[in-house]
Order: structure tokens, then sequence, then C-alpha cells
């Protein structure tokens, strides 16, 4: 199967520092900080990244699971928010909560929960972080086409 690689250079201490990170593939690369981690600073943080992956992924899981059961999502859009909080001494991912809509025609709003719930808990993303609570926020919107 599939191997895949990212990268990240940290130069400096922890609040002057500064670094990067890569995806092997090329498709981004980005500045990250203390600011842009634990305030409101301009650029990415590994909690974004991570987020951007488990919506990605579970998208894709939700869609593979109506397409086995025979139906055609016309379309899936997940947003999700990884919450980071502070835990003792230290920092800990929390919490994730998948907020997603989609249209589905030919789906009640049962079954759409069904296979939202599957794919929550067999998305390959999801099954890495087992250690963090992940929610989910699903929504079945009327095609365009009903």
């Amino acid at each position: 199967m599939a191997k895949r690689t990212a990268s990240a250079v940290w130069e400096g201490t922890l609040r002057e520092g500064k670094g990067t990170v890569k995806l092997g593939s090329g498709a981004f690369e980005g500045n990250y900080s203390f600011a842009s981690r634990f305030e409101d600073g301009v650029g990415t943080n590994p909690e974004e990244l991570i987020g951007a992956a488990h919506a990605g992924c579970f998208s894709m899981a939700l869609a593979a699971g109506l397409t086995k059961a025979g139906l055609k999502p016309t379309r899936i859009s997940t947003t999700a928010n990884v919450r980071l909080e502070k835990v003792g001494e230290g920092f800990k991912i929390t919490t994730i909560d998948l907020n997603t809509e989609a249209e589905v025609p030919g789906i009640d709003e049962k079954a759409f929960l069904e296979h939202a719930e599957t794919a929550k808990k067999n998305c390959p993303v999801s099954q890495a972080l087992t250690g963090v609570e992940i929610k989910l926020n699903a929504r079945l919107l009327k095609s365009a086409a009903a």
C-alpha cells in the first residue's frame, strides 16, 4: 500500500523559533510558529493539518460506504475542528468535531446517519486518533434535483 511522507524543520527556541512543514508530494509547504499554534498568529500548525487530514479521510470513507451501498453521493463537505488544550503541564488534542453536510440522492436521514457513524469509526485517520474524543454532527442536505 501507499506510504506517505511529510517533514518539518524547527529553528530556534519554542517561543521565538519558527518552522516549516512540507508534504512529500509537494502539494503544500507552510510556515508555523508558537503564535500560529497557541495564539492567533499567521501560519499553519500541526492541529490544523490533522484536521485537514481527518476531514478528507472521513469524507472519502463516507463516500466509499455510500457507494458500496449502491448510492451515488453528489457532494460531501466536512470540517474538522481540532481542540488543543492545556492538560496538566502539557498540551493535548482533546476533541475533534467533525461537521459534515452531504447531498446523497435516494437515502433517508436514518440510513445516512448510520453511514456517517460507520465512516467516523472506520476511516484510517479516526483509527489513528483513538486517544481523542471524536464527535460527529452529520446533516443530510436535499439534493438540488429533488
